[in-house]
């Protein structure tokens, strides 16, 4: 009797398994790209900044049916080692998309990369770029905080913040997370090969806050019909931001977004805010937009 219970559950077992299989197959198979799919250069990229928002904003782009997101950084402008790799190369890491479709990567290293906007333009002098900004002392303090967790995760120790911003009662202004923050030096850059008009400023802040009207006039930018509405979003208590809703589905970052960051004293906050007045006023008139930074 045991022997047939025992055939009989391997049996099951087995008849279970091939369920399993043929659904995973049917997955596959309803998953293949249509026939007049294909992969192109990108006509939009998001250039930056780091720790400005620059995936939430690829994530929300996602949404609209008109627009196919490559999944990773590629960082093909700013590493030699991918650019000679040559056009043929940066294509294949593109994601699969039907014709009049925009194909959008992101990589934040690029806005602070000096070689990147020639290169750039030498692709494709018609491309669309979007760059993303959020208060610079806010995001110093993010950047900060993933080159933290990322050290720590080696088992290699990181100085405190403070440490690294204050030297013998100075800011030390050769700071890199201080001079990623220095957005006008960077832009001007972008500028002597890019029109304004080929460049969009989101305000990341305001993405964080309220993200349809950000993400609406991104639309506009990149010649999109509206697709994505304020229905698409909502905002996650447990999280502290906004997540993605689409198709029934929802979607929230992942868990380095919304990281405890560390506090600066209000000393080194005024010093740090006062070092960035200039240079954000510098910034504002080059995209003719304010933003209510420290």
């Amino acid at each position: 009797m045991w022997v047939v219970l025992l055939v009989l559950i391997a049996l099951l077992l087995l008849l279970l398994l091939q369920s399993q299989v043929c659904t995973c197959l049917q997955e596959l198979r309803g998953a293949a790209p249509p026939a007049n799919a294909s992969q192109s250069l990108p006509s939009a990229i998001i250039i930056g900044v780091r720790k400005g928002g620059t995936r939430a904003l690829l994530e929300m782009l996602n949404l609209h049916p008109g627009v196919e997101v490559a999944k990773a950084e590629v960082h093909f402008f700013n590493l030699d080692d991918h650019y000679y790799r040559g056009l043929d190369w940066y294509r294949a890491q593109m994601p699969m998309a039907l014709p009049g479709q925009v194909t959008v990567e992101k990589t934040p290293g690029y806005f602070t990369a000096p070689q990147v906007p020639a290169r750039a333009k030498g692709m494709n002098p018609a491309l669309r770029l979007l760059l993303i900004v959020r208060d610079p002392a806010e995001r110093l303090v993010s950047d900060y905080t993933q080159v933290q967790h990322n050290r720590l995760q080696r088992h290699k120790p990181y100085p405190p913040l403070e440490q690294l911003l204050m030297h013998e009662g100075q800011l030390n202004t050769n700071y890199k997370a201080i001079q990623r923050s220095l957005y006008h030096l960077h832009l001007r850059n972008w500028l002597r090969y890019f029109p304004s008009a080929q460049i969009h400023v989101v305000d990341g802040d305001a993405l964080i806050r309220d993200p349809f009207p950000e993400i609406h006039r991104v639309e506009r930018f990149l010649r999109l019909p509206p697709r994505i509405t304020p229905s698409n979003f909502y905002f996650n208590s447990t999280k502290g931001f906004y997540c993605l809703l689409s198709d029934g589905h929802d979607k929230c970052l992942d868990e380095s977004k919304g990281r405890p960051h560390p506090e600066l004293s209000p000393i080194v906050l005024r010093t740090l805010c006062k070092y960035f007045k200039e240079p954000n006023q510098r910034f504002f008139h080059m995209v003719g937009r304010t933003f209510t930074w420290c």
